[in-house]
């Protein structure tokens, strides 16, 4: 499969349902866009229903307005057994001055899922270009420190 298979962009003009009084977009709407980016990329990938496992943590850098064209760019970074990585990335373009800002950058991890909704094994990312082995590898620091984390939190009792 090429890369380009493993990559989706997805664009929106936000409205003023997807914002406050004050005309800023809710941190939500961009959460769920970029859910959708990545949950399509990763569709695309497994060929198969993926459910949001992962969400990393997501900053917004800047404001995004009414009016402004939300342009998502999606990434599978990383497969494992039956789940896949992928990087969204959020940038906001001023559609009349063509300003574009960067907005936010996350990861999710989906689980690939059979007709019955149990995980269900993917197809190992191909790795072909030095950038996609450098994404491979962050994403691998990025697992480990997540299946760490539970293990670090203390209990109580």
């Amino acid at each position: 499969m090429a890369a380009s298979e493993d990559e989706l962009t997805l664009a929106q003009v936000m409205l003023p349902e997807d914002a406050n009084p004050r005309g800023n977009v809710h941190g939500g709407t961009l959460m769920k866009l970029a859910d959708t980016a990545g949950g399509v990329c990763a569709t695309r990938h497994a060929r198969r229903p993926v459910v949001t496992a992962v969400i990393d943590s997501m900053t917004f850098e800047q404001p995004v307005y009414v009016g402004n064209l939300v342009v998502l760019h999606a990434t599978v970074t990383w497969t494992g057994r039956t789940s896949i990585e992928t990087e969204v990335s959020i940038e906001a373009e001023d559609v009349l001055s063509g300003e574009v800002r960067h907005i936010s950058t996350a990861y999710f991890v989906y689980v690939a899922t059979d007709k019955h909704g149990r995980p269900t094994p993917v197809r190992p990312l191909d790795v072909t270009t030095p950038e996609q082995g450098r994404h491979w590898k962050e994403a691998e620091q990025r697992r480990a420190i997540r299946l760490r984390k539970p293990s670090d939190t203390p209990t109580r009792g």
